[in-house]
């Protein structure tokens, strides 16, 4: 049985699954029944950031336009362009034993591609959660329910996994952005061009 968070609320990942060594991060929403004229398109995006909450490079920043760290320790499953159907709408995989000591957190976003030329926000968006699965034995350790909190935003923080005496923990976050993708971008200390 999967632990249900709460926003806010702090898990040991490392301390209930010993040898934990490879999981997949799993993110899926549900786009509410109405027409906005244009397809929802949300993306799902992993900020590998140090200890001072920014990211050393670009390469830490994994998204569409960058799967994979050259470390191999974060891989983004690819875009899922609609949402539609059941279960994990994107995927990203990250291996514990190869992220590199300089990445105190890795965190956890999902923004609206193009949402204010399409006039779309997280309101109209519904069913978000993620999940954090055991690669290895595929089971579901821990699921996060965002609930219906948002309105304007265009970006969200779902959670982080986090580093902490030597032990791996996830913080059910939920915090929104508005100014899209690259606000966070900005939070994280990523240029955008």
């Amino acid at each position: 049985m999967p632990i249900n968070l709460s926003k806010g609320q702090k898990v040991n990942l490392t301390k209930g699954n010993p040898g934990l060594k490879k999981i997949m991060v799993g993110l899926g929403w549900d786009v509410n029944a109405f027409d906005s004229g244009a397809d929802f398109d949300l993306d799902a995006s992993a900020f590998m950031v140090g200890s001072n909450g920014r990211c050393p490079s670009d390469e830490e920043f994994i998204f569409y336009g960058n799967l994979e760290h050259k470390s191999g320790a974060v891989k983004h499953m690819g875009d899922n362009l609609t949402g539609s159907g059941d279960g994990d709408d994107e995927q990203i995989e990250i291996d514990l034993t190869i992220v590199p000591d300089n990445i105190a957190k890795i965190a956890f976003t999902v923004t609206i591609y193009e949402a204010e030329a399409r006039n779309q926000n997280f309101g109209q968006v519904s069913n978000s959660f993620i999940r954090v699965v055991n690669e290895v034995t595929g089971e579901e350790i821990i699921r996060y329910d965002l609930g219906e909190d948002f309105s304007i935003e265009t970006a969200i923080v779902v959670g982080e996994l986090y580093k902490h005496n030597g032990e791996w923990k996830f913080n059910a976050i939920g915090s929104g952005f508005q100014g899209g993708l690259a606000a966070l971008c900005g939070h994280y200390g990523i240029e955008v061009a």
